[in-house]
């Protein structure tokens, strides 16, 4: 039997990247303490922070709900508020909204749900729909993060918040880094790390608590939690780069254990380096929203007048 390298117990779990074995308890905490850690590395909060927890009602982000409500009890200026945002997509979103609705309720944390119908007029399925019927290449999961991150900011600005935390694990950074470089989107390279510090007003700094824990660590967590979660995937999801680059960052896992904390330190380094001389795009006001935009309309409502909305 196993047994925990911490207290002697049981163990369920051997992390292969650096050898240790942990029993529940240890486990769990081990999760806990990497979150904390990753939150004083990055200096992600002040203590008086409004943070908007970006809730799917999936793993990742009930996982990320739960630590950062035990984290909050400790600073009592501070607020947590659960942001859900319903993109429309039949037969998928209304369980997770049920999920994220019953999670906030069991935890007291306030919930508050954005939906792409009521902000933009149109729902995902609409605009994958009608894209169809115009001769466009769907393509539902830009439109999904356009439109997201502008529900996002629209939460911010209604609720006053000061930080945006979104459950991005280690996988999904890294991912990420590597999908910018592949596209040769400097600027966005730099930003895709653990904070993402924003220069106007409006548009709250987002930050990724859970950027040190590997997703295998964050499915465990929830499965010893016995969170419920949403269990199928989005329907939109299916074959893109990030899909390919994902495949690729496993198979270099699995035969190099921790190469995913090289790479994101790796990342990191060339990101700060290039800070100092890459310059950051001119920013003016969108002219329909008002909104930041780098031209006359920012990138939500340049997509909507695509669709005549």
């Amino acid at each position: 039997m196993l047994k925990c390298q911490r207290c002697g117990e049981e163990a369920v779990y051997k992390r292969i990247y650096s050898g240790e074995a942990l029993c529940r308890r240890h486990f769990l905490k081990s999760i806990d303490d990497r979150v904390r850690l990753a939150i004083k590395r990055y200096k992600m909060f002040s203590p008086d922070d409004r943070i908007g927890l970006a809730l799917s009602g999936g793993k990742d982000s009930l996982t990320l709900l739960y630590i950062l409500s035990k984290i909050e009890r400790a600073f009592p200026e501070a607020k947590l508020i659960a942001i859900t945002v319903d993109e429309g997509i039949k037969g998928y979103r209304r369980a997770a909204l049920r999920i994220a609705s019953e999670a906030c309720e069991k935890l007291k944390i306030p919930h508050h749900i954005y939906g792409f119908k009521k902000l933009f007029g149109l729902t995902l399925d609409e605009l994958v729909r009608i894209a169809f019927e115009i001769g466009l290449k769907p393509r539902p999961c830009i439109y999904c993060g356009i439109l997201r991150r502008k529900a996002l900011n629209i939460a911010s600005e209604e609720l006053k918040l000061s930080k945006i935390a979104t459950a991005h694990n280690l996988d999904d950074v890294v991912q990420t880094y590597m999908l910018n470089l592949a596209h040769g989107d400097i600027y966005r390279f730099i930003t895709s790390g653990p904070v993402t510090e924003s220069k106007f007003t409006g548009v709250p700094t987002r930050v990724k608590p859970m950027v040190l824990i590997p997703e295998r660590e964050v499915s465990l967590y929830a499965a010893l939690m016995g969170f419920k979660f949403q269990p199928t995937q989005c329907p939109y999801t299916g074959s893109s780069l990030r899909s390919d680059v994902r495949v690729l960052i496993n198979r270099l896992e699995s035969k190099h254990p921790s190469i995913m904390f090289t790479l994101l330190k790796s990342f990191e380094e060339i990101a700060n380096n290039l800070k100092q001389s890459v310059e950051s795009p001119k920013v003016r006001k969108c002219s329909v929203c008002g909104s930041p935009a780098t031209g006359d309309l920012c990138k939500a409502c340049e997509l909507l007048a695509k669709f005549k909305v």
